[in-house]
């Protein structure tokens, strides 16, 4: 049974986010995401001043006859949202936790995806697969989805970001576009990541919060990491702690953005204190420049 809490989120965020993809975000995505290229339609007796290239040689040969291959342009696409529910996403330091943002943003692409009449999916994950639901069409369908980020509690403690898109690798046959959201805490998941990137339109969603940047002055207090559980005592009055702990946080930030540019990945930089939608439409309008 779905608390009332719960329903009005779902309601909330229904109205927010639908209002967005009505008046921004639906025609970038669009425009953005295209159909994947050409899928195999029939096949038909070669005639002349056809493409020889698409001669099918199996049919050809069975039938005495040349005949080629016709190709459709795919308009209907699938959009998988993979997002990671381990516990560092729950952590908030100011209007919302890592996860409600997450939460918004894949509500905002779900909506934009069904106005496109794109299939919409959903892997939900920490150190183990979670949840799963098959991607379909429609409203209602969203609304589920939804309903699933709200409820589903996670069962595991850790992230395993290259277990998730392993299973979402095998789970899809065809190519499609996946959304990874996650803070990307975990380190080790490099080589199914760039197998997922090779087999599919992948677009990787980091979410932030500035106080993982920014220590603020609070004297002696004990950080807990939220999937591991260990607890540190650190002096937070001290000046060199707090760069040490920026210098730190900034290295892997860098480490990671270089990452996404070396091997030519889209990914989208957002903040739990700021506004998602710049960094969304700036995102939507570096794609369209690039078709």
């Amino acid at each position: 049974m779905i608390s009332k809490e719960v329903l009005k989120k779902i309601r909330t965020l229904e109205i927010r986010t639908k209002g967005l993809v009505n008046n921004i975000f639906g025609g970038e995505y669009q425009s953005a995401f295209k159909g994947q290229g050409m899928e195999f339609s029939e096949v038909r007796a070669y005639t002349f001043g056809d493409d020889i290239r698409q001669i099918d040689w199996n049919v050809t040969a069975r039938n005495g006859e040349p005949y080629i291959k016709i190709f459709e342009e795919e308009r209907e696409q699938t959009l998988m949202l993979c997002v990671d529910i381990s516990p560092s996403g729950f952590f908030g330091s100011l209007s919302q936790t890592k996860m409600e943002l997450a939460i918004e943003i894949c509500a905002v692409l779900a909506f934009s995806a069904i106005k496109n009449n794109d299939k919409v999916g959903l892997v939900l994950f920490s150190d183990k697969i979670e949840k799963v639901v098959p991607p379909k069409k429609g409203r209602t369908h969203v609304l589920r989805l939804i309903r699933e980020l709200y409820t589903t509690e996670p069962g595991g403690t850790n992230t395993s970001i290259r277990d998730a898109l392993s299973y979402v690798n095998n789970l899809l046959t065809r190519r499609s576009i996946i959304v990874l959201a996650s803070d990307f805490e975990d380190r080790e998941f490099e080589k199914q990541h760039k197998i997922t990137s090779r087999k599919h339109d992948l677009v990787n969603l980091v979410i932030h919060d500035r106080l993982e940047e920014d220590l603020p002055d609070l004297g002696i207090i004990p950080l807990t990491d939220a999937e591991t559980k260990e607890q540190k005592w650190i002096d937070t009055s001290s000046r060199r702690v707090r760069l040490d702990y920026k210098k730190k946080y900034l290295a892997d930030k860098k480490h990671l953005n270089e990452y996404f540019i070396k091997n030519k990945m889209d990914a989208i930089d957002v903040y739990t204190n700021e506004s998602y939608i710049q960094p969304l439409v700036s995102f939507f309008q570096r794609r369209i420049g690039r078709l």
